[in-house]
């Protein structure tokens, strides 16, 4: 096997210490920073995603598996920065106002990362307002607008209003959590839902496709 393969094969087993290493050998064997991420980060953690949404593993191999693919992106980063090579979208995401539940928000962004998005993680109790302003401050490209209460439903609501009355152009929204439906998505206008983490990489790559 290559160095690329078995550091993908490092990450999706939630191997840390040898995916760091592994992403070490790569560079030193000649490969470029972005190779290593396009060519073994993102398999991996594409993977990932497609075995947590088949409940082929849970929410602690993700979490290994995410901290694998951290080790080595922490020894990649500071070259890819200086190879002047940065992700192409930039997503947003939070849990809306009033829900102060992170574990589902943190496993999309784990896995938004792991597709090579720019991911600004905005935590949990998110304003309507705070959303809007990060959009503008970043060039958002997609948010992400999580909630697990079904009390707090109508704050995803009030935030893709505020959205969209912003004005703000070129954005994706993208809701989920425990009690949203595709049919609340589409009565709110979002522009897309997904039900799990995994399901939630392939939708972010299609909605920024087709932006």
């Amino acid at each position: 096997m290559t160095t690329l393969e078995l550091l993908s094969q490092a990450v999706g087993a939630g191997k840390a210490k040898d995916a760091k290493a592994l992403a070490q050998r790569a560079l030193d064997e000649g490969a470029g920073p972005g190779d290593i991420v396009d060519r073994a980060l993102v398999p991996a953690m594409a993977l990932v995603g497609e075995k947590f949404k088949n409940n082929e593993i849970f929410v602690p191999e993700m979490l290994v598996a995410a901290r694998a693919m951290k080790e080595a992106m922490a020894l990649l980063e500071p070259r890819l920065v200086a190879a002047g090579i940065t992700p192409k979208f930039t997503a947003l995401i939070g849990t809306v106002q009033g829900d102060l539940h992170d574990i589902g928000k943190n496993l999309v962004a784990i896995m938004w990362k792991g597709a090579n998005f720019k991911v600004v993680d905005l935590g949990t109790n998110v304003t309507p307002a705070k959303f809007v302003a990060a959009i503008q401050e970043h060039r958002a490209h997609l948010v992400g607008l999580s909630a697990l209460l079904t009390t707090t439903m109508p704050a995803i609501v009030e935030t893709v209003k505020a959205i969209r009355a912003s004005g703000a152009t070129g954005v994706k929204v993208m809701v989920g959590g425990a009690p949203v439906t595709q049919q609340f998505a589409d009565e709110i206008g979002a522009d897309g839902y997904a039900p799990d983490a995994g399901s939630a990489v392939d939708r972010a790559l299609a909605l920024v496709a087709a932006a």
